[in-house]
């Protein structure tokens, strides 16, 4: 945790537990370590309801933490049936826990993956034609929402693991859904042979290799940024065409505002970021770039969604303060735009009545309060 931090006096800190060994012995190190400065932990504890029995087994978890003087809280996930169950109950696992702890206003959520799982991340992404910054693996420490995901026990053997529950008499819990072969994370566990072996130590290394090369890139890219990109408080960007450049920098640079103004998660097509670069303009991935102009492009925005405070509309803006009863939405065009370009304008959030009124446009009238979120991710 020392590598991770600083975390300041009295730290709250989340922790994801499942039950098996890994989170449990997360849970445990980290209710003794935050004990020591005088914080508090909150163990997550997520009911995926994919079989039978999944939400007595959690209730038997959150139990089990209360008996170890961890203070527990169980997520119900309710996941629709369709194919790649197991990615999207990851996925959907991560943003309920993210948004619990940020509920609690713990800063920090803490994940309990570990060399063998970081092993298991390259290969899987290998499959699928990741680029390097997707074999860098997971991070020890990124941004969810409104936290940080701290992963501490990442370069940390499974087998030290393992024998610390035993040392300390903890029986975990096995989720038998990790050796079920229909599932491509439990076949490559089979492949790589066991979590200790040399072959999963390889390609952790291999992992590390690339993240190194991932962190070099995103300081060059934020410093293309700071000479190429204008932020603007509306959600917008002046780009400078001849700052950015048209080098392996600039397309990464290019990329990750792409997404960030998008409100996508995951990066647009390498090949058409580069085409978008070379022409120096064009629309790709909800964003459209004209002339000195960057923004969000109007008709790829999302449909209005009530403006409660907490709400995130179109991936991008969370909402603050509204007027009652209000939605909120793309202003699109026609609008009122101040002096701002009428382009910019037509992608700017509104807050509407029932009957499509105006109540207010926060970037112009002040008359609500939202936040800009741009998505973050990986560099590529």
């Amino acid at each position: 945790m020392a590598g991770l931090g600083p975390f300041g006096r009295a730290p709250a800190l989340a922790i994801g537990v499942s039950g098996g060994p890994h989170s449990l012995a997360l849970a445990v190190l980290a209710a003794e370590w935050a004990a020591g400065p005088g914080g508090r932990v909150l163990a997550l504890v997520a009911d995926h309801g994919l079989r039978a029995g999944s939400r007595a087994e959690a209730e038997g978890v959150v139990a089990r933490l209360a008996s170890l003087g961890i203070p527990a809280r169980l997520l119900a996930l309710r996941l629709p049936a369709g194919g790649g169950l197991h990615e999207r109950a990851r996925a959907a696992r991560l943003a309920a826990l993210a948004a619990a702890a940020e509920e609690a206003g713990a800063p920090w959520l803490l994940l309990g993956h570990h060399r063998a799982d970081q092993a298991e991340t390259l290969v899987f992404r290998a499959l699928r034609g990741s680029g390097e910054a997707g074999l860098a693996g997971m991070a020890m420490a990124r941004p969810e929402g409104g936290v940080l995901v701290l992963r501490p026990l990442l370069g940390v053997c499974p087998d030290r693991i393992e024998a610390f529950l035993a040392a300390r008499g903890l029986v975990p819990v096995r989720d038998p859904s990790n050796e079920d072969p229909r599932f491509v994370r439990a076949r490559l566990r089979r492949v790589l042979g066991a979590p200790g072996g040399p072959e999963v130590a390889a390609l952790a290394e291999a992992a590390g290799a690339f993240a190194l090369r991932r962190d070099r890139m995103r300081h060059a890219v934020a410093e293309r940024l700071a000479a190429a990109a204008c932020f603007e408080d509306a959600g917008w960007i002046r780009p400078d065409r001849a700052a950015l450049g048209t080098d392996q920098v600039a397309h990464a640079a290019l990329s990750a505002l792409l997404r960030s103004l998008g409100g996508r998660r995951h990066p647009p097509p390498r090949a058409a970021v580069g085409a978008m670069l070379g022409r120096g303009g064009g629309s790709l991935a909800g964003v459209v770039w004209r002339g000195a102009v960057l923004c969000r492009e109007a008709a790829r925005c999302a449909p209005p969604v009530p403006a409660c405070p907490g709400a995130l509309w179109d991936g991008r803006w969370r909402v603050v303060a509204a007027p009652q009863g209000g939605w909120i939405g793309a202003l699109g065009p026609g609008g009122p735009r101040g002096t701002l370009p009428a382009i910019v304008a037509a992608g700017l959030p509104a807050i509407r009545d029932a009957e499509g009124r105006i109540l207010s446009v926060p970037a112009l009238d002040g008359g609500a309060r939202l936040e800009f979120c741009p998505v973050s991710g990986p560099i590529a």
